[in-house]
């Protein structure tokens, strides 16, 4: 009788850490990303639609086109935009407006966005600066320590949807460029992400610069 007691006791123990451990794999999983909801995204942009235009695609160089972009990517820059962690003076403006969105909003926001597709850039017909571009972006420059582009944005430039890396392919040169020297000059550092490419583009030249934004401008699949 005293082993059946013991015995049943160190298995109710056994089950208890069985059930604690599942309980701390549970806890580790990592968060699934919810989608937004288009059409409640879609009463909330006329503010954004003066500059990022009706369906995401800007007309100014500087101003970057949203269409198409992932969500998670832009639901993160809404939230640093809005909370202050990220500062542009050309978002000056929107940002008492952000400021009384809430995530979910931010998140609607983002799926409208997502849910079109990006115009096609065309890339300047300058051989040098299409060949200095093309090799950063796919192969990079080990020398100087600049990876290839491709790991995060992918090959045609579309991104990493799950990961959070933008798409770049036929974004506005202006601000492809203005957001490498941000970067290049620790301007921009919000989000973990933004180490990376502080690191990155801290390497590279005002010429590599322009390089990488032409090519980029004119990449899609």
């Amino acid at each position: 009788m005293k082993y059946l007691l013991i015995f049943i006791a160190f298995f109710s123990f056994s089950i208890g850490l069985s059930a604690a451990d599942d309980k701390s794999k549970e806890i580790q999983m990592p968060d699934v990303f919810i989608s937004g909801d288009v059409n409640k995204g879609s009463q909330l942009v006329e503010t954004c639609s003066a500059c990022h235009g009706v369906d995401g695609n800007s007309i100014s160089t500087d101003w970057p086109k949203l269409a198409g972009q992932n969500q998670k990517y832009l639901y993160e820059q809404l939230k640093y935009f809005r909370d202050g962690e990220r500062m542009n003076v050309l978002m000056m403006g929107v940002t008492p407006y952000l400021q009384t969105l809430n995530d979910q909003d931010l998140l609607d926001i983002a799926a409208f966005y997502s849910n079109y597709n990006a115009t096609v850039g065309q890339a300047k017909n300058d051989e040098e600066l299409l060949a200095l571009g093309t090799q950063l972006y796919r192969f990079g420059n080990m020398k100087e320590q600049i990876p290839s582009c491709t790991s995060c944005h992918g090959v045609y430039g579309q991104g990493n949807s799950l990961a959070g890396y933008p798409s770049i392919a036929g974004q506005q040169v202006g601000y492809l460029t203005s957001t490498l020297k941000a970067y290049r000059s620790k301007e921009r550092n919000a989000g973990e992400s933004s180490l990376v490419m502080q690191s990155i583009a801290e390497n590279l030249t005002d010429y590599e610069i322009e390089a990488l934004a032409n090519y980029m401008h004119g990449l899609y699949q």
